[in-house]
């Protein structure tokens, strides 16, 4: 535990900041579950609309430094990817 003043009340800061980026983490991970559902419920339109939704959070979560820039790109390629083939599968 923290001897000083300064040590415990950076250990109480740590400790909300850490709950916030869960509860960010959590959100990113919903949004991208709700386009995952989309995919696999075969609608194309529908998956392109809850994606446009799912960009925005996921972007938003990326710039707060979250997650790594990087996956969110591989993620947001994945899944345009997969509503791509969605029209191809269905022609």
């Amino acid at each position: 535990m923290a001897n000083s003043a300064q040590a415990r009340k950076r250990a109480r800061q740590a400790d909300k900041q850490r709950a916030h980026n869960a509860s960010l983490r959590s959100t990113l991970r919903t949004a991208i579950k709700s386009v995952r559902k989309a995919i696999v419920a075969g609608d194309k339109a529908a998956a392109q609309s809850v994606f446009q939704q799912s960009v925005s959070v996921i972007d938003r979560i990326a710039d707060k430094q979250i997650v790594h820039k990087n996956a969110v790109a591989r993620t947001k390629s994945r899944l345009s990817a997969q509503i791509k083939a969605l029209g191809v599968a269905a022609a």
